[in-house]
């Protein structure tokens, strides 16, 4: 029978499941735990929001491709060339998709982030802001 934790007495597993109860239901915050809640932004501070979508310049296929690539390549291993890039896309069992994309890299030249070469496979990256 499992009852929660072994390391206090049953009736205590019960009394703070009941303590906890409200916070647990209610998805919010409890008064009692006001102090965690996060500050609001101050008079002089701008609204801050997330915004999903597409950078300028860019098309979702581009944003899902470029970011397929970088998961294989990661961000510790350049400046690259070709062979490089291609061995270590099979090293690290990437889809044969990825692996033929980087075939069609240029020879001969070194690049030096994922940015680099995307565009050296056609694909748009994000305009200047």
């Amino acid at each position: 029978m499992d009852r929660g934790s072994d390391k206090v007495s049953p009736r205590e597993d019960e009394q703070r499941k009941h303590e906890t109860q409200g916070l647990v239901r209610s998805g919010h915050s409890t008064h009692a735990e006001e102090w965690k809640d996060p500050e609001p932004n101050g008079e002089d501070q701008p609204e801050t929001a997330l915004h999903g979508g597409t950078p300028a310049g860019m098309a979702a296929d581009d944003v899902e491709g470029r970011s397929e690539l970088a998961g294989f390549l990661g961000k510790d291993c350049y400046p690259m060339v070709r062979e490089q890039v291609i061995g270590l896309v099979i090293d690290r069992n990437a889809p044969q998709r990825v692996v033929d994309l980087v075939r069609h890299l240029p020879s001969g030249r070194e690049f030096a982030n994922v940015n680099e070469i995307w565009v050296a496979l056609g694909g748009n990256v994000e305009s200047a802001r």
